[in-house]
C-alpha cells in the first residue's frame, strides 16, 4: 500500500469538551474523513480507525491499513441516538431499553440494516453493528465530521488492540494519515456485542466486553451467550469471531491450576531453553519464578484493573523478545467473561489444566 506521512494531533480532553470540535486536530481528522481517508481516535474501550461507513473507498482503506479479512463486519459509530434510524430496519424493544440505559457507552447493538451503509461495513450481512462511543474525543469528531464512522481497534489485525496512542503508531505508522491522542483509554478491552435481530425479543451475546451479561440482564432479563464463545468447534454467528485476535508475537497458553502447577510449567519451558514470559495478577507476582519476563496486569479483586491493563501487558512481551507465554486464568462471571475471551483468541484456546494434567 501507497506509505503515508503519519501525523500524531494530542487532545487534551481537560479543556472545554463543548469546544473540542473546535480543536486543530480534530478538524483536520474530520477534513481527511470526508476526503474519503482514514483516522485513528480514542474511544472508551481502546483506540478505534474510522473511516467514512457510507463510502467503499473509505472502508477499503480500513482493511487494507489493518490486514483484516473482508468478511469480517465493522461496527458503525454515531453520535446520536436518532441516527440510528437512518440505517436500520426498525429498534426492536429490547434494543431501545439497552440504548436508553447504556448508550453512550461500550454496548455495541446489532440491527437489520437498511442498505444505506456501504456493504463493505456490514460484509454483505443483513445486519449492522452500531454504538455510541463514550469518549469526548470521538463523539466530537463524528459531529465535525457529521458521517457515521465505521471503527475497529486501530491496530494490525490479530496484534493486540490499542490502548495508547504509541500502539496504534507501533503498529499503523506510515499507513494512516492521522492518529488523535488523547491518552490512555479507560475500560481498555472492546465493547460487548449484542444481537438484538430475533423476532421473539431473544437478546443474544456475540462478544462479551465493557458491559456484563449481568448488567445486561438487570434490563431485559435473560440474556443469552453465543455457543462459540466457549466451544471451540461451535460456528461462532457473528463472521469476524472465528479469527484469531489480540495475539502477542509469542505463543500464549492460559494457566488452568494453582501456583506449583503454574510454576511446573514455567520451569519445564525454561529447561527446554526457551525464554518465557508470565502474565500475573498482583497476587501471584513474585510467587511464580525468578528467571521468566514477569508482567503484573492488575489484581483478582478488581477485574476492572485487569481489563485495562490487559492489551497493554501483552504487548509488553514483545518488548522482552520471549518465546513462550503463560497466563493467570479468571472466573468467567462479569467482566472476568470478557478478559477471558481476550485471553482465549490470544491464545488460540489453548489451555493446560493440573486436572487433565494429572490424569
Amino acid at each position: 500500500m501507497e506509505r503515508k506521512d503519519t501525523v500524531v494531533s494530542k487532545v487534551e480532553t481537560e479543556s472545554d469538551q463543548g469546544q473540542l470540535h473546535n480543536h486543530t486536530g480534530i478538524k483536520r481528522a474530520a477534513q481527511l474523513l470526508n476526503r474519503g481517508e482514514v483516522v485513528a481516535f480514542p474511544t472508551e474501550t481502546v483506540y478505534g480507525l474510522g473511516g467514512n461507513a457510507l463510502s467503499d473507498e473509505a472502508i477499503s482503506q480500513i482493511f487494507e491499513a489493518k490486514g483484516r479479512p473482508s468478511d469480517n463486519p465493522l461496527i458503525v459509530h454515531i453520535a446520536r441516538q436518532d441516527q440510528v434510524l437512518e440505517y436500520v430496519k426498525e429498534i426492536p424493544k429490547n434494543a431501545q431499553h439497552l440504548m436508553d440505559v447504556f448508550w453512550p457507552g461500550p454496548l455495541t447493538i446489532v440491527f437489520k440494516h437498511s442498505g444505506k451503509l456501504s456493504p463493505k461495513v456490514t460484509a454483505g450481512l443483513s445486519t449492522v453493528a452500531i454504538r455510541i462511543p463514550d469518549h469526548p474525543i470521538a463523539l466530537a469528531l463524528i459531529m465535525e465530521s457529521d458521517l457515521p464512522l465505521a471503527a475497529p481497534s486501530a491496530n494490525t489485525s490479530g496484534r493486540p488492540s490499542p490502548t495508547e496512542a504509541s500502539h496504534v503508531f507501533e503498529d499503523l505508522n506510515g499507513r494512516i494519515p492521522m492518529i488523535l491522542d488523547g491518552g490512555k483509554t479507560g475500560v481498555g478491552v472492546e465493547s460487548t456485542v449484542i444481537d438484538c435481530t430475533d423476532p421473539n425479543g431473544k437478546v443474544t451475546i456475540l462478544r462479551p466486553g465493557g458491559i456484563t451479561k449481568e448488567a445486561l440482564e438487570e434490563v431485559v432479563g435473560e440474556v443469552f451467550v453465543d455457543p462459540a464463545l466457549v466451544n471451540r468447534d461451535e460456528i461462532p454467528i457473528s463472521p469476524g469471531m472465528k479469527y484469531t485476535h489480540y495475539a502477542p508475537a509469542a505463543p500464549l497458553i492460559m494457566i488452568n491450576g494453582g501456583i506449583p502447577f503454574f510454576k511446573k510449567k514455567v520451569e519445564e519451558a525454561s529447561r527446554s531453553g526457551k525464554r518465557v514470559g508470565i502474565l500475573v495478577t498482583e497476587e501471584a507476582k513474585g510467587l511464580i519464578s525468578p528467571v521468566a519476563q514477569e508482567v503484573v496486569c492488575g489484581t483478582r479483586e478488581d477485574l476492572t484493573t485487569v481489563a485495562n491493563q490487559l492489551y497493554h501487558s501483552l504487548r509488553k512481551f514483545d518488548e522482552g523478545n520471549v518465546d513462550i507465554i503463560f497466563s493467570e486464568i479468571f472466573p468467567e462471571t462479569d467482566l472476568g467473561a470478557a478478559i477471558m475471551n481476550r485471553l482465549r483468541k490470544a491464545a488460540g484456546g489453548e489451555i493446560l489444566s493440573e486436572i487433565t494434567a494429572g490424569k
